[in-house]
């Protein structure tokens, strides 16, 4: 399997140009181990030199994983993929669910398929890959579940130390696979943003390589391989509306840099109309939405949710996140953690897939811009569920 995997990149020369500050576009040295953009204090992020030299039907005859899109990925040396098969996670219509709520089309991308159940997968792929080509021998990560246990399983594939830093209240099917991948877990007290001290803490006293949420320039470049699944998975025709689940908010961010890429590459007309994205948040914690409402709030004022993927009270990159929902023109809403409960066991028992409770938020989301008169019912509409539910039964039980 590594063999052929390995044999059919090498044949792909990635077009990555260089990093730019995502404020003010300063450049940033390819070459070097990056953070965040040190001018402006925002994220880095990558750019490819995007020309007709590399054409979607080149894709015909890769393999079903992420690493089919190489050229718009920033790892230089195939040698240096750390890969579990990642990517390429199937798309589901929800007939029953459509036909009982009035949708024409509703479908969900169901990301809880990646290795170690994720969409976290994607980014922590990318990112111990690209560390491993730069020489990094030792991770740190603040979590809130899930990606820890990718980012240790990928440490793990690359023979990379892997320190991981969650609250203590994380369910402990997400400490134990930590555990088992080999890596070093130390629990704190809080949400994430208390872990992102101490991981801070941690990089400064031991030189390890902080992989916090687009503290770094690569999860992201993994992430916005969904954007491309979706095109290519839709025939080249995108939703008119992309419901995300938003943390910190990579994936959401990723997934709109893909379009455009896409359309840079001439994969997709300058003249599509592109997606409204939806961002939905924890009731419980919402900083975004609060943001993109203009209402400010201590972070202190956020508190844990049964979808540990939604409880980060300060996001890295809220700017971009609110740049993507203002240019898309969608909308940010946010769902209670009842709700969420709800929304798990309608899916599961009309659909028969186990959301994250992340992914049911989007269901019950919906259901309210619906009802709202926000949508119609006739628009071609997809959920990005982020999450395999099994892990989260844990917070869900009575």
């Amino acid at each position: 399997m590594e063999y052929w995997r390995v044999n059919i990149l090498q044949s792909q020369t990635s077009l990555v140009h260089q990093l730019v500050c995502s404020n003010c576009h300063s450049p940033y040295a390819l070459e070097s181990l990056q953070t965040f953009a040190t001018c402006c204090e925002k994220p880095l992020v990558a750019s490819y030199k995007l020309d007709d030299t590399f054409k979607k039907t080149q894709l015909k005859e890769r393999p079903a994983n992420m690493w089919r899109y190489a050229e718009v990925l920033p790892v230089l040396n195939p040698e240096n993929i750390v890969s579990l098969g990642e990517g390429m996670t199937p798309v589901f219509d929800l007939t029953r669910l459509a036909h009982q709520h009035g949708f024409d089309k509703l479908m969900v991308k169901d990301e809880g398929l990646n290795p170690t159940g994720s969409f976290k997968a994607r980014g922590l792929s990318m990112a111990v890959s690209k560390a491993k080509e730069l020489g990094v021998n030792h991770a740190v990560i603040p979590t809130a579940g899930n990606a820890g246990g990718a980012m240790s399983a990928y440490c793990a594939a690359a023979g990379i130390k892997a320190t991981v830093v969650m609250p203590g209240h994380t369910p402990k099917i997400f400490q134990q696979e930590c555990v088992y991948y080999g890596a070093e877990v130390i629990l704190i007290d809080g949400l994430i943003n208390n872990c992102a001290a101490k991981a801070s803490e941690i990089e400064r006293k031991t030189g390890a390589f902080n992989m916090a949420t687009l503290k770094e320039p690569y999860r992201l470049e993994g992430k916005k391989t969904m954007g491309y699944e979706i095109a290519e998975q839709l025939n080249w025709e995108l939703p008119d509306v992309i419901l995300y689940p938003t943390g910190g908010g990579t994936g959401l961010i990723g997934i709109w840099k893909a379009f455009y890429e896409m359309i840079g590459l001439g994969w997709l007309p300058s003249d599509i109309k592109l997606p409204k994205m939806i961002v939905v948040q924890a009731e419980n914690c919402a900083p975004m939405v609060d943001f993109i409402k203009g209402v400010e709030r201590d972070s202190s004022a956020y508190r844990e949710s049964i979808a540990n993927g939604l409880a980060v009270p300060v996001a890295f990159g809220k700017d971009m996140i609110r740049n993507v929902v203002r240019e898309s023109g969608g909308m940010a809403l946010t769902v209670t953690e009842q709700e969420m409960i709800e929304g798990m066991q309608e899916v599961s028992s009309n659909e028969g897939i186990l959301m994250a409770p992340e992914g049911a938020a989007l269901w019950k989301a919906l259901l309210k811009l619906k009802n709202e008169g926000h949508l119609s019912g006739a628009e071609k509409i997809m959920m990005i569920n982020t999450g395999n539910g099994y892990k989260y039964l844990e917070n869900v039980q009575e």
